[in-house]
């Protein structure tokens, strides 16, 4: 098998046999590929990584020393089901990072495609994280988080469970996050709270000035108007331009079970 794929497997690695390889995998000395894992085509287990049962890995990631992928759910409801962890292709899963599979509440845990996950980090059961997540070293992500695509978590960032953090948003470092975060925000303080819209990011991502300053006054009339939630919904939908935008910012407010950050 290795030599038909054209793979590259240290014979200090323990290799299950059942472990399906995709072309040109790599796996380093003293890492761990345990059985009913797929591994897709040039990505690179590092030295000392144990990939667990229930892994799904994409094409083209790396998984570097000591990081646990698809470990047993730390949840007391989990009671041996067969699942999963699948991280998406292209994702950087960084040293002594550990991504647990998930429960019967979901069957699985899933990372996107192109995200950075930093040292340390934990991404807990049933966790949702979209394309291009950045999760920074040591924040520790609860069971059952939906982290929209392009959003960045700083440093040691505690996430409560069941909480949603919007696309394009960002986090301070060291912020504790019980409530949604939506999208294009950035939010920081203690208690966390509404700093602005992420001008920088999304200048980065190439959105229009138009569409920037629409973000903003919709935030502006949600945080600085002095209306409740639902009156400044009804006031965003009325008063500005129907745009994808909008309709995010509006549609996440209005499906948040936990309420969002405050201004």
């Amino acid at each position: 098998m290795t030599e038909e794929k054209n793979t590259s497997i240290s014979q200090l690695a323990l290799v299950n046999a059942g472990a399906v390889l995709g072309e040109g995998v790599r796996i380093d000395a003293f890492a761990i590929v345990e059985d009913n894992v797929e591994i897709g085509a040039g990505t690179h287990i590092h030295a000392g990584a144990i990939v667990r049962s229930g892994a799904r890995i994409g094409c083209q990631c790396e998984v570097h020393p000591y990081a646990v992928i698809a470990g047993v759910p730390q949840d007391l409801k989990f009671r041996g089901e067969e699942t999963t962890a699948i991280i998406g292709d292209r994702t950087v899963i960084r040293e002594y990072v550990t991504v647990s599979r998930g429960t019967a509440s979901r069957d699985k845990t899933v990372i996107g495609s192109d995200c950075l996950i930093m040292a340390y980090a934990h991404v807990a059961h049933d966790c949702v994280l979209g394309d291009h997540v950045i999760i920074g070293n040591a924040s520790q992500i609860a069971g059952e988080v939906e982290i929209d695509d392009w959003a960045i978590l700083s440093g040691s960032v505690l996430v409560h469970q069941f909480t949603r953090i919007g696309r394009h948003s960002m986090t301070q470092g060291g912020s504790k996050v019980t409530k949604d975060i939506p999208p294009y925000a950035v939010v920081a303080r203690e208690p966390i709270a509404f700093c602005g819209i992420n001008l920088v990011g999304l200048r980065r991502r190439d959105f229009t000035e138009d569409e920037i300053r629409l973000i903003g006054d919709a935030y502006r009339i949600l945080y600085a108007q002095g209306l409740n939630v639902s009156d400044a919904l009804e006031e965003i939908e009325s008063s500005l331009e129907d745009t994808p935008e909008r309709r995010r910012i509006l549609d996440f407010i209005r499906n948040s079970k936990r309420g969002i950050v405050k201004g």
